[in-house]
């Protein structure tokens, strides 16, 4: 069966603002998964809240919005339970970063095979322009009047220390580039993790189109991505960002390390479900 782009449209109003950079997020999804003919009853979009939480109402496909910052758990699960299923965690870096910090780091130490897109924009775009973990020092908006003063989180920098098994940065603006990572992401096998920026026209009038495309530049071709070392360093980088992939590290994933898999690798959907050892389960907790 061949996948058509289309197939991918739900028959609803995408109301983002016009120029937000989730619309070419979207696009270059759907344009990636058709490149790839994945279909939609395979694929499980799981978000969590926010502007780039609504992707899962704009797509076709199987989808579940999760709890604030809670989105990786149920995508983990999700693909414990199938592993066959392309499992994408798509949220933005305040719902990643701040109410979901610690799912964002035990995900990586699991190692559940799932794409994670994480839409960073450096401010909350829902809640009308609050900062979020990723604002620079000194940006002032209606909350923070008097300029940030936190440190910026590096997500890039600490997916990498955490031996996070795929680590890579992208830009909607460069929707081939972003395509051609986005692949290598759903190629891997193990928790794939991508810093999108994308950018909020209505809050933030620092991190625009523009910005991106001025401060940002690609990894060598010569760039090996298997030194943690070295990935850190160019994680840190500031004067200019780096895209492309940082880092990979390939190890045993949470589908392989769990026991439900160790004997038998039929998904547990395809399985008899014997009511009496439910019975003994339940019975064993009173």
């Amino acid at each position: 069966m061949m996948v058509n782009s289309s197939d991918f449209d739900r028959e609803v109003e995408v109301h983002w603002c016009p120029g937000c950079g989730n619309y070419p997020a979207l696009k270059i999804l759907k344009e990636t998964l058709t490149d790839l003919n994945i279909t939609p009853n395979n694929a499980v979009i799981v978000t969590g809240i926010g502007q780039a939480g609504k992707f899962s109402h704009f797509i076709e496909g199987n989808m579940i919005n999760g709890l604030h910052g809670r989105y990786l758990s149920n995508a983990l699960a999700i693909k414990a339970s199938n592993p066959e299923l392309s499992v994408f965690a798509i949220s933005g870096d305040g719902c990643t970063y701040s109410e979901g910090g610690n799912h964002f780091l035990h995900t990586m130490r699991y190692n559940p095979s799932i794409v994670n897109i994480v839409h960073d924009n450096a401010v909350y775009g829902l809640t009308k322009g609050q900062a979020s973990p990723t604002s620079e020092i000194g940006v002032k908006t209606g909350v923070q009047t008097l300029g940030v003063y936190n440190t910026p989180f590096n997500p890039i920098a600490v997916a990498i220390a955490q031996n996070a098994s795929f680590v890579a940065r992208a830009f909607v603006g460069h929707a081939e580039q972003t395509k051609e990572i986005l692949k290598k992401a759903i190629a891997h096998k193990g928790y794939a993790f991508i810093d999108l920026f994308s950018p909020c026209v209505s809050f933030n009038r620092i991190n625009t189109y523009q910005w991106y495309r001025e401060n940002t530049y690609y990894l060598e071709d010569s760039y090996t991505p298997f030194d943690q070392k070295e990935a850190i360093g160019r994680a840190l980088e500031r004067s200019k960002l780096p895209l492309g992939v940082f880092y990979i590290n390939e190890r045993p994933t949470y589908e392989d390390n769990i026991q439900i898999y160790k004997n038998d690798s039929r998904p547990l959907w395809e399985r008899d479900l014997s009511k009496e050892k439910l019975k003994t389960l339940i019975n064993s907790f009173r």
